[in-house]
């Protein structure tokens, strides 16, 4: 990946945009320019970025101007406004929020999925859910070998999921319970800490919320199947970074728990953790930072048999969000999806 590329991050000052920034240092993505912007409530603020003093810019129709590749994860809001304008000035959007997610017209990849669908763009390609990442990442190995019929999910989802202000919220409420004084929450509905609860998004006719929908909507989305039958459930939980999962997958046919574990070992994305000897299965404290998602705790499932059972962690600002945009921007340059104006103009 040689050819330098002008990239903008749109929300370059949340929990994701900075995670963005390092991720593009630390994997060496070939940059022509880095184009910072934000609300303008943030506009003038300084990033450091490979040893330069980077200013934000208030995002405006302007923006976009010149670049090939925008990063947005500045809100759902944000990118139905601002996406558009991009893709009007010659970039291609990984968008991060839901806003375009369900489009038929807009890829939903996961690159270790589905990669041959970021050739599909019409100039936005969406990011998943978070949880629907960490699970694909997970699952998709095994429902290469053997189909799914059914997924049962879980999550067990850190205050990271709402960024950066609901760590913090988090990380205060403990602080006051501790001290004897009593949690405010403002971030979330209720105090996090010491505490959980169903997911808070809003309830269907049928009692499934908003982020339990994206998991059975996205999945079958990527997989490229609406055969799969997909239910979850979505719980917030007093972990400041990184969600887990619980999964039950029912398959067309029994499938052996130790070839599960050695597809799983070589699977792209994965790591497996998995010492049963040492009762030791994975953790969010240990997934956290990590660009892998972390599976153990494979099994039979007692009650069907063609069903499997794991447990899955993950890192929701890395792989669930960041990783897997800038992973899609690569997918861009190395298959040169996209080509880089400034090359253009060179020639």
């Amino acid at each position: 990946m040689s050819r330098p590329y002008r990239v903008a991050i749109l929300g370059a000052t949340g929990a994701v945009g900075q995670e963005l920034l390092e991720l593009l240092e630390s994997r060496n993505f070939p940059l022509a320019d880095l184009k910072l912007l934000a609300s303008a409530r943030s506009a003038g603020q300084k990033i450091s970025f490979k040893g330069e003093s980077l200013a934000v810019e208030a995002v405006d129709d302007k923006s976009f101007d010149g670049i090939d590749i925008v990063l947005a994860s500045a809100g759902g809001s944000t990118s139905k406004a601002m996406a558009p304008k991009a893709v009007e000035a010659g970039a291609v959007v990984i968008d991060n929020s839901s806003a375009f997610r369900m489009n038929p017209e807009v890829p939903l990849v996961v690159p270790e999925v589905n990669p041959e669908a970021a050739s599909e763009h019409k100039g936005i390609i969406a990011n998943p859910n978070c949880t629907t990442i960490l699970m694909a990442v997970a699952v998709y190995p095994l429902h290469k070998v053997k189909k799914i019929r059914r997924i049962i999910a879980a999550t067990y989802q850190s205050a990271s999921g709402a960024g950066a202000k609901a760590m913090a919220e988090v990380q205060t409420q403990a602080s006051a319970i501790l001290s004897g004084q009593q949690p405010v929450a403002s971030i979330f509905p209720y105090p996090l800490a010491f505490n959980l609860f169903p997911h808070n998004t809003p309830l269907n006719e049928m009692g499934y919320c908003e982020e339990e929908m994206k998991m059975v909507n996205e999945t079958r989305k990527i997989f490229g199947t609406q055969e799969i039958r997909v239910s979850a459930t979505c719980v917030r939980v007093p972990v400041l970074r990184a969600h887990s999962e619980a999964i039950n997958l029912e398959f067309d046919e029994p499938f052996d728990k130790d070839e599960a574990r050695k597809i799983l070992s070589s699977a792209p994305g994965v790591k497996l953790v998995d010492d049963w000897q040492g009762n030791y299965f994975p953790m969010p404290i240990d997934a956290t930072g990590r660009d892998e998602v972390l599976v153990g705790r494979i099994r039979q499932d007692i009650s069907h048999n063609c069903g499997l059972e794991l447990w899955l962690c993950g890192d929701q600002i890395r792989k669930g969000a960041a990783l897997n945009a800038v992973q899609i921007a690569e997918l861009l340059v190395e298959k040169n999806i996209v080509k880089p104006k400034l090359a253009v103009a060179l020639t």
